[in-house]
């Protein structure tokens, strides 16, 4: 699949807004990915987290966790392409954790998946949950990585289906603010 694939997949899907809104991390852009509108296609979940998983085939992966709630389906897809169990991690009052019965072994191969990742820290709340089961973190697959940056997890692995740079701004020094134009908040952290 080549990149514009994806790209036709996001406009195709209404996935690529443009606007003025407040992204999780606080910060403002005047475009936004809503993951959930592409994967709502059952078809381009499927194909984007096959092609994905193919970059983690030989690492025999034993479970995939992504948070809530956008990496819940993108951690599903990529586990049954990599034949193995999907769980996810969700907030209770504010905090990330393992619920529903799921739970890791010391040493279990993981890899965990996210749909778009700016600052990361979703997934950074997802590492700090697992640690205390001992897994070994084999990467972070996600089908966006809007980050901008190298290494944003330090030594473990970030590894996207596409690169996409939209510019965002602090409060303070953003245009969209200045002309007035209304924010919007459309992810899923209060």
């Amino acid at each position: 699949m080549r990149d514009t694939d994806l790209n036709s997949m996001l406009y195709r899907a209404g996935a690529m807004l443009t606007g003025h809104f407040l992204l999780s991390s606080g910060l403002h852009s005047g475009r936004y990915l809503q993951c959930a509108l592409l994967l709502s296609y059952p078809e381009y979940a499927a194909v984007l987290c096959k092609k994905l998983a193919r970059k983690f085939k030989k690492n025999k992966i034993e479970i995939v966790i992504g948070p809530a709630y956008g990496g819940i389906i993108v951690a599903y897809e990529l586990a049954r392409a990599l034949n193995t169990q999907a769980i996810f991690a969700e907030r209770k009052d504010g905090i990330m954790q393992l619920r529903r019965g799921f739970s890791i072994k010391k040493g279990q191969r993981v890899l965990i998946a996210e749909d778009v990742i700016t600052t990361g820290k979703s997934v950074k709340e997802v590492i700090k949950t697992i640690r205390p089961y001992k897994p070994e973190i084999v990467g972070i697959a996600a089908l966006i990585d809007r980050s901008g940056k190298k290494s944003i997890f330090g030594k473990i692995r970030l590894t996207s289906a596409k690169k996409i740079h939209i510019k965002t701004y602090t409060p303070e020094k953003c245009p969209l603010c200045k002309a007035g134009i209304p924010i919007i908040k459309p992810g899923s952290r209060k």
